[in-house]
């Protein structure tokens, strides 16, 4: 989605469905709701209860790997950028930060066997990012589902405010294949010759 632009909302009467990708986001009113799928990603949403209006991200990464130059535009991939974003087109609406109350969701990790426990993995990463920069930018956080292992499917009714997160648990047991019908190694019956005519 172009960040400069917003959506036309559906029509009335009816409420627009939105469905993140990673590095998506999107600011809508009181007809939206905004779904999204997390794994170790972050979603931050922000809504104004006095305008209904609401914003959500889906951030891979706390940060660039490097200093932004100053003809890149922003990019909803990055937390800061993507909270940027957001608050850039609430702002073009008249909701401000101080009108905004944030909840944070996902940062799960996908592969909890493969990771160090010293380690503080991309999950863990991306929701203290989050956690930061709503607290520089004055925005209270009321409520966060954040860590764990496995994934998170979040819908937000921007009309509400009200968000339902349900955490999946990784499965980290291999699948138990059926037994085969011959012993490992033996030789597979040939097929019958081919006749000729």
């Amino acid at each position: 989605m172009d960040p400069s632009q917003s959506p036309a909302p559906p029509p009335s009467g009816r409420q627009g469905d939105v469905f993140l990708q990673p590095g998506e986001f999107f600011v809508g009113d009181a007809q939206h709701r905004i779904r999204t799928l997390l794994g170790s990603c972050v979603s931050i949403t922000l809504w104004c209860a006095t305008r209904r209006m609401g914003a959500m991200s889906h951030f891979l990464l706390a940060k660039r790997g490097r200093s932004r130059h100053a003809d890149e535009t922003l990019d909803g991939r990055y937390a800061d950028e993507a909270l940027r974003l957001m608050l850039d087109l609430l702002a073009r609406r008249d909701v401000k930060p101080a009108d905004c109350q944030a909840k944070i969701f996902g940062g799960g990790e996908m592969f909890p066997e493969n990771k160090p426990s010293s380690q503080m993995g991309i999950g863990r990463r991306n929701g203290e990012a989050a956690r930061r920069l709503l607290q520089g930018h004055g925005i209270q956080v009321v409520s966060e589902s954040l860590f764990g292992n496995g994934h998170r499917q979040i819908i937000f009714d921007v009309g509400s405010g009200d968000v339902w997160a349900r955490q999946m648990a990784v499965q980290t047991e291999s699948p138990v294949l059926p037994a085969l019908p011959f012993p490992l190694g033996t030789p597979l019956p040939s097929a019958p010759p081919s006749t000729s005519s």
